[in-house]
């Protein structure tokens, strides 16, 4: 698993790198610079507005004896999203635009729900009766 994580990591980097290269090459230094900066003041903005909006469905759907398993998975979308977007660099900005962005969200929710089945169904997730 971490072996998995650390090569992740290094592909994101090197390729965070190649991105700011073409982007520099195209538009400027400076320009990639503050583009990054925009990139990432828009996703905060958009993140907060999201999270918002998820926050009070999962309420709702409390409030009105529901579980709120799909909005717990949309805010978690929603958290990991703005992460990505706090971190510098334009593919991490493009995943997490659309985590955060509600008509692409469903698509890392069924990815999400399809680990958790498979995890449950091998016995790595368990559930505890209280």
């Amino acid at each position: 698993m971490f072996k998995w994580l650390f090569v992740i990591c290094i592909a994101v980097f090197v390729g965070e790198i190649y991105s700011f290269q073409l982007v520099a090459e195209q538009v400027g230094g400076f320009n990639t610079f503050v583009l990054t900066i925009i990139t990432s003041a828009i996703g905060f903005i958009m993140m907060r507005f999201e999270g918002r909006k998820v926050l009070e469905d999962s309420r709702a759907r409390m409030n009105s004896g529901q579980i709120p398993g799909r909005s717990m998975i949309d805010g978690l979308c929603v958290f990991i999203g703005g992460m990505l977007l706090v971190l510098p660099g334009f593919l991490t900005d493009i995943i997490g635009f659309t985590m955060v962005f509600p008509l692409t969200r469903p698509l890392y929710r069924l990815i999400i729900l399809k680990w958790l089945e498979r995890k449950m169904k091998n016995g790595q997730i368990k559930f505890n009766k209280r």
